[in-house]
């Protein structure tokens, strides 16, 4: 598609926004978990890759007044826009937000070593990649918290299917893990954005659903799976970055 058709197309929250017919409830019992959290689980903290349900969860959180702070993983490779949208959230989020970067001596060693395209040449490699600028920021980032929020969705993938509200969390002994969005669907978070001027990433209106690192991220076409567009030169079953891998 061009850039022009894109232009000429409304955008995400005027073409998505198609709520549930329970979409209250599930808004009612999403609001009543994030309150036990608060009150259960502190200290707490949401992780944001800065997404539709992330900003979603971010304005819950907000408009209940919770104290879960937010935090980013700044992985050195976001789009110009998810970097731009982290900026306006860093000057609006009432409790600031925590960015998280990798260590810089590592990434530039497996540049240097491996090459600016490593992802593409191995599975391997690729999950080397998203180790460096995910995983080790991500445990500095829970480090001394009781939980963390995440807006996975059962209807984001296959894999994702059976993601359930609260878990323990196998990858970070002694957290638990919840999330919030887990029943909502893509018109629900979509209904949520356009009813509450949410402000969000530029990137769903060109057809991104889900946005990740920019060269492992691209727009995905009518008919295609939510997650078509993150690594898609690898197999349908590689398609996770280990962030939201349980460990046996």
């Amino acid at each position: 598609m061009s850039v022009q058709s894109l232009r000429s197309l409304p955008p995400a929250k005027e073409r998505l926004a198609r709520p549930s017919p329970d979409f209250a409830d599930k808004l009612s019992r999403t609001a009543d978990l994030l309150r036990r959290i608060a009150r259960d689980f502190s200290p707490a903290v949401q992780a944001s890759s800065l997404g539709a349900e992330d900003v979603v969860l971010s304005h819950l959180v907000a408009e209940l007044e919770l104290p879960i702070p937010l935090f980013v993983l700044q992985t050195g490779a976001l789009h110009t826009e998810t970097l731009a949208l982290l900026e306006r959230t860093q000057a609006q989020a009432p409790q600031g937000v925590e960015v998280f970067t990798p260590e810089h001596s590592a990434v530039l060693h497996f540049v240097r070593t491996q090459g600016q395209d490593a992802m593409y040449r191995s599975l391997a490699l690729r999950k080397d990649c998203c180790a460096l600028r995910k995983l080790e920021p991500l445990a500095r980032a829970l480090h001394g918290r009781q939980a963390w929020l995440t807006g996975l969705r059962r209807e984001q993938s296959g894999a994702r299917a059976v993601v359930p509200l609260e878990e323990v969390d196998t990858a970070h002994p002694g957290l638990t893990k919840f999330n919030p969005l887990a029943e909502w669907t893509w018109g629900d978070i979509w209904h949520y954005i356009a009813i509450h001027g949410v402000d969000y990433n530029p990137l769903h209106d060109q057809f991104y659903p889900s946005i990740g690192c920019a060269p492992c991220t691209r727009a995905i076409t009518d008919g295609e799976d939510f997650r078509a567009g993150r690594w898609w030169w690898e197999d349908e079953t590689a398609k996770e970055c280990g962030l939201h891998v349980k460990t046996p």
